[in-house]
């Protein structure tokens, strides 16, 4: 006798082609969700935010300061701070601007070459230099400002003398809260900090990408 194939078994295999159909767009659609709902919330992420406004900030300031003055944004920040720590060593300075010591030296030495800034023998110390500004710089300190609250008046379009006033002022005190002094690790987490010198091992370790300074 022979057996004829049952009717519903290509409905079955079609079934079966429906349901992984379906998990497929059930998963894009998942994907796309969370994604939007991943770019929601850095619209509203705090530190997001803070980071990307400065960016943006920063890129303006940095187009018109050429334009307008031709000096970079870094070359405008190593002026601000320089006014205000006049006499100050290049390690200083490159402390305070939190850079390497190596990349300020390229900076002060080009913006020493345009007549922004003069290396000056430190008083009782013949190989130390002290870093000064010329009379060239000297106006272009006004400009600077200028051009930096031009931009922030930019940036607070459409927002009243009022909140413009509270953003700055919430502003420090986040900033105060994130400037105090970070307290030490627990023993605990004491392995986590890079600052924390380890005692060496007998046994050979791989070590850590960018090594401790």
């Amino acid at each position: 006798m022979r057996y004829r194939i049952p009717d519903y078994q290509p409905r079955a295999a079609s079934s079966a082609a429906s349901v992984a159909e379906f998990d497929a767009k059930a998963y894009y659609h998942y994907r796309v969700v969370v994604g939007i709902v991943m770019i929601m919330d850095l619209d509203r992420s705090f530190g997001f935010l803070v980071h990307d406004v400065a960016r943006l900030f920063g890129r303006r300031f940095n187009q018109r300061a050429l334009l307008f003055l031709g000096l970079t944004r870094a070359q405008c920040k190593v002026l601000g701070y320089l006014a205000r720590n006049e006499g100050i060593n290049q390690a200083g300075l490159a402390d305070l601007l939190e850079i390497k010591p190596m990349t300020l030296v390229r900076q002060i030495d080009r913006m020493e070459e345009d007549g922004w800034i003069e290396r000056q023998p430190q008083p009782g110390d013949r190989r130390a230099r002290r870093l000064v500004l010329t009379d060239k710089a000297r106006p272009i300190l006004a400009r600077i400002l200028d051009l930096s609250n031009e931009i922030r008046a930019e940036s607070f379009a459409g927002l009243s003398k009022d909140d413009g006033k509270q953003l700055i002022e919430l502003l420090r005190r986040v900033h105060g809260n994130l400037s105090e002094r970070v307290l030490p690790l627990t023993e605990d987490f004491a392995e986590l900090d890079e600052t924390t010198e380890r005692a060496p091992s007998s046994h050979a370790e791989l070590s850590p990408v960018g090594g401790h300074h």
